[in-house]
């Protein structure tokens, strides 16, 4: 009996303190700060940097002026919505009893401990990006406005390209970069997450460039500091060097501020490069048809905007038109279209495309709080009832 009853006085003292009222007070105190600090660092860092730094991490860390290595001063959105999870959890297994009377604290309970989960899979997996469709105009992908990646393009086939997408991260990681479909490898000499390309010509006494061939022998690339504005892209650079197996080949200057793609051959085969936006293939297409924007009268402002597109899925045979406009998205495969704007002379659709597989749990923890609250006042409200008839 003594080794048995040991076991839970041994947890006893971790689990009430996990529990402890104290303790809730204390992250929700924390959070309030974080989101305090979070919001002012929007204004230097931009909405995405400062979610990431604060709201989506484990901890905050600063950096003192002048040096490179970097300190905790605040535990991050992640880790703070993880100890107030084990913190209900833990009071509800050391103080909650199951009883009927309870069933409203239960239901409510629950909903928050749905809300936390939602959020961390939201921060985790969900995903925007966006698509640019010109009237007539058919797309299979979204691309992120963020994100680049360098596309390495088989143009052999005349029936289709063969694509390897090399990604930004491992474009900053540098190094020799081997793939088994390329008979080549590719060798980043230098990447600019943002740069300022000028031409070489109108520099008067321009640097060498690391470029050899191509259009960025012209160019001259200097870094700039990443944009924080919502309105405003990075023009990501970076210099990459082909080598086949007879030597080099040159070395390119690569850019998102180039869309044209730079052309070269090896062994009888056409490759393209281009650094472009990353993109994300659908298992459906979008055509747009027409673009709408209709526009308070005797004014500019506008008043309402909408894409009718036509969707063709060839794996579950959809072939149908929907009208996209700005109170009304389209719900398709997991995938949210929303209609965010507009450009080119009102030819060009933008689509906001989230893609959030925990998107129904928190209208599921809402409904489940505010159940518990009406089934606590409830009851409350009816005991009284009950003594005030006695």
């Amino acid at each position: 009996m003594s080794a048995t009853t040991a076991l839970p006085h041994e947890f006893l003292g971790p689990l009430r303190f996990l529990a402890s009222l104290r303790l809730t007070v204390v992250c929700l105190g924390l959070g309030m700060l974080l989101i305090f600090l979070g919001t002012l660092a929007q204004v230097h860092l931009g909405i995405q940097q400062a979610q990431e730094l604060y709201f989506q991490s484990l901890l905050v860390f600063w950096s003192p002026p002048g040096l490179s290595w970097k300190i905790p001063v605040l535990p991050g959105g992640y880790l703070l919505g993880a100890i107030l999870l084990v913190n209900l959890l833990a009071a509800h297994a050391t103080r909650f009893q199951v009883s009927r009377k309870k069933i409203g604290i239960f239901l409510l309970h629950l909903g928050v401990v749905l809300l936390i989960v939602g959020q961390l899979l939201t921060g985790l997996f969900a995903r925007e990006t966006q698509m640019r469709i010109d009237e007539g105009q058919t797309l299979g992908y979204s691309e992120a406005p963020r994100e680049v990646e360098l596309a390495v393009i088989d143009k052999s086939n005349p029936d289709y390209d063969q694509v390897v997408a090399i990604p930004e991260d491992r474009l900053a990681q540098g190094g020799t970069i081997q793939n088994p479909t390329l008979p080549f490898t590719i060798k980043i000499r230098r990447f600019l997450p943002n740069a300022r390309l000028t031409m070489r010509a109108q520099e008067s006494s321009p640097p060498p460039s690391l470029a050899t061939t191509g259009f960025g022998a012209k160019v001259v690339a200097r870094e700039i500091p990443r944009t924080v504005k919502d309105d405003e892209r990075d023009l990501s650079t970076a210099y990459i060097e082909v080598d086949g197996l007879q030597g080099s080949l040159g070395t390119w200057l690569v850019s998102n501020a180039i869309p044209e793609p730079q052309a070269f051959s090896l062994d009888g085969k056409t490759y393209e490069l281009v650094m472009r936006q990353r993109r994300f293939y659908k298992q459906f297409v979008l055509t747009l048809l027409h673009f709408a924007h209709d526009r308070y009268a005797g004014t500019d402002i506008p008043k309402n905007f909408s894409s009718r597109v036509r969707l063709v899925d060839f794996q579950r045979g959809e072939n149908r038109e929907v009208l996209i406009s700005m109170n009304d998205p389209l719900r398709y495969r997991g995938y949210t279209f929303y209609q965010q704007g507009f450009d080119n002379n009102d030819k060009t659709t933008i689509l906001q495309v989230v893609k959030n597989p925990a998107m129904l749990m928190p209208y599921i923890a809402c409904g489940l709080v505010g159940l518990g609250l009406l089934v606590q006042f409830s009851m409350h409200l009816f005991g009284f009832l009950r003594k005030q008839n006695r």
